[in-house]
């Protein structure tokens, strides 16, 4: 009997944003502005007021009324801070004037105090060839009121949170934070700081993708690892309140051990399984008792590139965010590669004067390289390649 085939990686993700479609994060939140970092918009929304609310001077100078300058020197007749009224300019007069310090009334030209000379009388002579609206930054020109600023469903960065605070928002509508359970699985995992037996490892998974989680906004449950016991794992999830996601990490492979494969199969809506991705073929998407159930491979390489490229946008999409795909970039690989697979594959590489070099070590296991690399340098299924070729580069800091 033949092998299914393996479902292609864009087919897997496609498939993933329709599913999260189905089940979106509909519970709305208002939080503080500065607890929205990394938080999901739940309404879009608009400029409270002009930005800049009036106009204001761009450099520190002198203020002045282009018509009364005939190319001699101005008394200066007041100052303006920022922060402070500004006034009205004298006729005949010019005002020294600071950067973001409101425009006086009457003055259309602002000049560079290094273009002026400065009279022992205290007199201003500008140096430089005057023009009206000269380094004035005027009201409105960034964004004005009742414009759109951030749609629903934008991610909140600290540009974002920045300019929600110069529009006067003190608190904002969040995607509430998805409760994701969380649990690795297999006898030969123990954590941190325990002595290791014979056949034993420390489990970096728990850890890995806890923090990936909680970069992404969500709140993590962590459930802590499961034996490699079919029984432990079905009273766990009985035993499971009420969560938007599972996510395991281990076990879903064709292994005696691979019990959350078999439970899936058995008492779950296996969706996906298989996928022709390496590393990270035995990636699983299933529902159990209807909560939806993202299983990982348990090599930590093969899990941080799964969660990346597959349970990030899924789980961006349930929270609303319309554009999950990463950045890719067009870069040159610096190495050859005779050997076309029959899986697309993420390989971690650095970039170097341009170039994109391989991590020497790719195994699945491996951690490390992704700690060390600069991120995933993607080839298709049946390329060949040779130093020089153009690929996609996705940036780890896009996925991270």
């Amino acid at each position: 009997m033949s092998k299914a085939p393996l479902m292609a990686v864009e087919a897997a993700i496609e498939e993933l944003l329709r599913l999260a479609e189905q089940a979106p994060f509909d519970a709305i939140e208002t939080l503080p502005l500065a607890q929205g970092l990394g938080r999901v918009l739940a309404r879009s929304l608009s400029a409270q007021i002009d930005s800049p609310p009036w106009d204001n001077s761009a450099m520190d100078g002198y203020a002045l009324r282009l018509a009364d300058w005939s190319g001699g020197a101005l008394p200066v007749s007041r100052r303006v801070l920022a922060g402070q009224a500004p006034g009205v300019l004298e006729a005949g007069t010019c005002i020294r004037i600071f950067t973001g310090a409101p425009i006086p009334q009457g003055a259309d030209c602002v000049v560079l105090q290094e273009d002026c000379e400065v009279a022992a009388d205290g007199r201003v002579l500008p140096r430089s060839p005057l023009r009206a609206g000269m380094n004035i930054r005027l009201r409105g020109e960034e964004i004005r009121q009742g414009a759109p600023l951030f749609a629903a469903g934008k991610r909140l960065g600290p540009a974002e949170l920045g300019v929600l605070a110069a529009q006067g928002y003190a608190s904002v509508p969040l995607v509430h934070r998805p409760r994701v359970a969380l649990f690795t699985s297999g006898d030969e995992l123990v954590e941190a700081g325990a002595p290791l037996a014979p056949g034993q490892i420390y489990n970096a998974n728990r850890t890995l993708l806890a923090a990936a989680l909680q970069r992404l906004g969500c709140e993590v449950l962590d459930l802590g690892n499961v034996a490699d016991d079919p029984e432990q794992l079905r009273a766990l999830l009985d035993a499971l309140p009420p969560v938007e996601l599972i996510l395991s990490s281990g076990g879903v492979s064709v292994g005696d051990a691979d019990f959350i494969s078999a439970l899936l199969k058995a008492e779950g809506q296996v969706r996906l399984w298989k996928l022709a991705i390496k590393p990270g073929k035995p990636f699983t998407f299933a529902h159990f008792k209807g909560t939806p159930f993202i299983g990982l491979p348990g090599n930590p390489g093969s899990a941080l590139v799964t969660f990346a490229l597959l349970a990030r946008p899924y789980l961006l999409r349930r929270m609303g965010v319309p554009h999950t795909a990463p950045l890719h970039l067009p870069v040159r690989a610096g190495f050859d590669w005779p050997r076309a697979g029959n899986r697309q594959e993420y390989l971690r590489v650095s970039l170097v004067e341009g170039e994109a070099r391989l991590y020497a070590n790719q195994s699945s296991g491996v951690l490390l390289s992704a700690a060390c690399t600069d991120g995933l340098l993607e080839v298709l299924p049946g390329l060949a390649f040779q130093r020089g070729t153009l690929l996609n580069f996705i940036p780890l800091t896009a996925l991270f």
